[in-house]
């Protein structure tokens, strides 16, 4: 079962490329610093301007920097479900040890819609799956009931919820069972949703603060609420900041600041205000890393 600090790694950029060296150097650090799993290609990695040439090499490229240290959870999601097939498969021969596959989004498929999309893909390639229901980003929401139908297939072994309903998380303990693996989505919100029986968060904020997240979610494994609760409250800011702009925007401009990669994004995202930059530089400084 995966667990901890998993960060959605973001993808850097130059010259209008792939950055593969400071993105190897990212996945070190990210290692070395504590992270217990990694996420390339989802949403923080901007999966969706990435070419299927650069999505495929970008997964290849974590497998090999992790070198095994760490286990890979490819994002593979896709709103076409053969697109998504075909990342899963690629994903499994280049070494990933999971998928990580959001609801279709656009299309609003029904729950039932859901339940075909994910089966076939269980079906078709027997690389574990986790479920990553978004729905602020998707639109449509998995019910807990359609979780549950899921989690009897043997490939789904998981979810991701950036719900932000923190009832979900006892909701889908008793529907899908202790085993099923219960990531939160959103850092604000992890400190709860390990409480309620979360075993760990994919992580924007540990793109930044690796070493922090991880200390973060080992004392919530422990059942230090208080210790929790302490780097809770440093790095709040940095999990607020990081959205004060199209993400990954805010992200890559902390990453700049700490000398770990440029602040290029791929349109249509742009680079963050004055603003939010300022928001961003407070936060550090707030967490003790600048």
């Amino acid at each position: 079962m995966f667990n901890g600090s998993i960060p959605a790694l973001v993808t850097p950029f130059k010259d209008g490329k792939v950055d593969e060296t400071a993105f190897a150097s990212f996945v070190d650090w990210q290692v070395a610093s504590g992270s217990t799993a990694l996420v390339p290609c989802g949403t923080t990695g901007e999966s969706a301007t990435l070419t299927i040439d650069e999505h495929n090499r970008v997964i290849a490229l974590t497998v090999e920097a992790a070198g095994g240290r760490v286990p890979v959870i490819a994002g593979c999601g896709s709103n076409d479900t053969a697109t998504a097939l075909i990342h899963m498969r690629h994903a499994k021969h280049v070494g990933a040890d999971a998928a990580l596959v959001v609801c279709p989004y656009y299309n609003k498929p029904s729950q039932a819609g859901l339940i075909a999309h994910f089966t076939a893909l269980a079906e078709g390639c027997d690389l574990p799956i986790i479920i990553y229901n978004i729905p602020g980003r998707s639109v449509v929401d998995m019910s807990v009931e359609t979780m549950a139908t899921l989690a009897k297939l043997p490939g789904i072994i998981g979810v991701k919820d950036a719900t932000g309903n923190l009832g979900r998380v006892s909701a889908q303990r008793a529907a899908c069972g202790d085993d099923f693996c219960q990531l939160s989505g959103n850092d604000e919100t992890a400190l709860g949703y390990m409480a309620m029986g979360g075993v760990g968060c994919i992580s924007v904020t540990a793109n930044v603060a690796p070493d922090l997240c991880a200390q973060f979610q080992a004392a919530c494994a422990a059942g230090d609420y208080a210790a929790a609760l302490a780097l809770q409250d440093r790095l709040y800011p940095l999990h607020d900041a990081l959205f004060s702009d199209a993400s990954p925007g805010p992200t890559k401009y902390a990453l700049e600041r700490l000398g770990r990669m440029s602040i290029a994004t791929r349109l249509p995202i742009t680079p963050p205000s004055p603003a939010a930059r300022a928001r961003v530089d407070a936060a550090l400084a707030h967490a003790g890393l600048v």
